[in-house]
Parts: structure tokens; C-alpha cells; sequence
């Protein structure tokens, strides 16, 4: 494996929270979709929580216009704290006691215009400086222990090159950074030799799809011209990983966990149906209304059987 001479502690996460979710219109018109719910949280929450869990020390979050309900969303509630007092709410106020992450941990940078995660990430350039820096795109759910992060912080560690998250990539859901073609495999490191954007189903490069947990090194930011980033939107950063492959300096990690794409609402409620599944206090119940709408749609499906060309399905 190659290794890495400068300095492999991680202290800064960037988490991008630009783009208008189009997928959950007419939901994200004036809500941010980094704030949609997945079970009791909004979707930055957990990425904010798992940059912290892996040992981050500071977190830079990239906004645009129309973002400030998640700056509220970190900030001190004075005014509900109050209300949560007065009425004796112990358990709301823990749970949004969790959620303040401590003062000064959390900084804001503003991308003029949603360009994609590449330029999202040349806006933080100067708060990045000269330091390796994690990226954790809330969209990208995973439910893992130890956190996903954590395991590739400890791979960084060893090996010192930049690393990004693979999944198993299938043709019902292709992926939005691209897929690894490899030299080698070790356990579950690869050895990354290119980075290709998936063009058509039934043409993929690999099987291994990247997903939104990155480690880079600070030269990864020379990658990411501005303009040019700014032009070619999430294309552009694809292409940046492909450089970083050519030259030998990006490995693939295969994470133990499910990841969840939760930029589309399939991918949200799938993501909702296994988080609540996960919780001790919610799954007897949820698994209730799981097996109420189960039986609901069979009877629906008997009593309105579905033709298809060819096929005629029928109680």
C-alpha cells in the first residue's frame, strides 16, 4: 500500500448542504432537504453526528440561499428551552440537548450558487488549508457500527491516501459520484486504478459505486478548479477522483454497513423503515403498521388484480 509522509490526523469535516432536492418538490421549496426527517432527526443531523463520533473536531457546513433553517437548527433555542421547562419536558429537552453540538465546533461557508459537491468543497478551500479533511454528504445515510467514518478514519491512519466509501452498485439505483475500477483488492480496501461515471445501465465499470463519505488529503483541493468545477457540476468531481486514481493516490473502502440514498424519497422511506426498525422504543409498534399496510395492499391487489402485457395477475 502506498503511505503517506504528512500528517494522518483528521480534524475537519466538510458537509455540503447546497442543491435544491428537486426530487421531494414541492416538500423542499422552502425547507432545505439536508432538514427532511428521517425518523426523528433531519438528514444532517446524523452525518453531523457521525463526523463528531469519528473524532472531528470542527465541521465546516457549505450553504446556499434558502439554508438558514440549518444554522437555526444547530443554534441555542433559548425560547423553547423555556417553554420545555415550564411544561417539564425532560425527555425533549435531552433530546435537543444532543443535538447542540458544543460552541465554535460548527462553521458556515456560503456557495453563491448550488455547482455541485466539487465546487462546494473549492468554497472551503481556505478554512480546509493545509490539513487532510473528511466530507460526509447528508444525503448519503449509513447505519453502521462503529460509524462509517470512524472505520475509514482508522484505514487513513494506516495508509495515508485518499479514501472514499464503496457500495455495491446495482442497476436499479445507479450512483452520483461514479464507480472504482480496481487493481487489486485487500480485505476491504481497494486499490483504486479509475474513477467512471456510470453512463447507461447494463454498462458499469465496476460493481463498487462510491457514496458521499470521502478522506482527502489537502492536495485533493488542486483538483477542483473553481471555474471549471463550477461549470461542470458533480461531473467535475468524478473527474477529480479519476485524477487521484491515475496517480496512484485513491483507495476504495468497502464499509461494513447499509448505506441509504436518501436524495430520491424511495431512498428516504427506505431509510425510515430500517432506522425505526433499529429502535427498541418504536419497532413493536412500526412492525404493527408495517404488517396493517401489508395486509391492506394484498387485499387491494385481490380485489383489483394488475394486468400487464402478457400477464394477467388475479386473486
Amino acid at each position: 500500500m502506498q503511505r503517506s509522509m504528512k500528517s494522518r490526523t483528521v480534524r475537519r469535516a466538510i458537509i455540503p448542504a447546497t442543491g435544491f432536492g428537486t426530487a421531494f418538490l414541492p416538500a423542499t421549496k422552502a425547507v432545505p432537504k439536508e432538514m427532511l426527517p428521517l425518523v426523528d432527526r433531519p438528514l444532517i443531523q446524523y452525518a453531523v453526528e457521525e463526523a463528531f463520533a469519528a473524532g472531528i473536531e470542527e465541521i465546516v457546513i457549505v450553504t446556499g440561499r434558502g439554508k438558514c433553517a440549518i444554522e437555526d437548527h444547530f443554534d441555542h433555542a433559548t425560547e423553547l428551552d423555556d417553554a420545555l421547562h415550564r411544561d417539564g419536558a425532560r425527555q425533549a429537552l435531552d433530546a435537543i440537548e444532543r443535538s447542540e453540538p458544543r460552541p465554535g465546533a460548527i462553521a458556515y461557508i456560503r456557495q453563491p450558487e448550488p455547482l455541485g459537491l466539487g465546487h462546494a468543497l473549492w468554497c472551503a478551500r481556505y478554512v480546509i488549508g493545509n490539513e487532510p479533511f473528511a466530507v460526509l454528504v447528508p444525503e448519503d445515510v449509513i447505519q453502521a457500527r462503529p460509524p462509517c467514518l470512524a472505520q475509514m478514519m482508522a484505514v487513513y491512519q494506516r495508509t495515508g491516501v485518499n479514501l472514499v466509501a464503496v457500495a455495491p452498485v446495482t442497476r436499479e439505483r445507479p450512483t452520483r459520484y461514479g464507480v472504482i475500477a480496481a487493481t487489486c483488492r485487500e480485505d476491504r480496501l481497494i486499490i483504486a486504478s479509475d474513477v467512471a461515471a456510470q453512463i447507461a445501465p447494463g454498462k458499469l465499470a465496476s460493481d463498487s459505486a462510491v457514496v458521499g463519505r470521502f478522506i482527502f488529503d489537502p492536495t485533493f483541493i488542486g483538483l477542483l478548479d473553481g471555474p471549471r468545477s463550477a461549470a461542470a457540476g458533480d461531473i467535475q468531481f468524478t473527474d477529480a477522483l479519476a485524477g487521484a486514481a491515475a496517480g496512484g493516490a485513491l483507495h476504495g473502502y468497502a464499509f461494513a454497513g447499509r448505506h441509504f440514498d436518501c436524495s430520491e424519497p424511495l431512498g428516504l422511506l427506505d431509510a425510515n423503515i430500517a432506522f425505526t426498525l433499529a429502535r427498541a422504543d418504536l419497532a413493536p409498534a412500526a412492525r404493527r403498521v408495517l404488517a396493517r399496510h401489508t395486509r391492506s395492499a394484498d387485499s387491494a391487489h385481490r380485489a383489483n388484480p394488475v394486468e400487464t402485457p402478457g400477464v394477467t395477475v388475479s386473486a
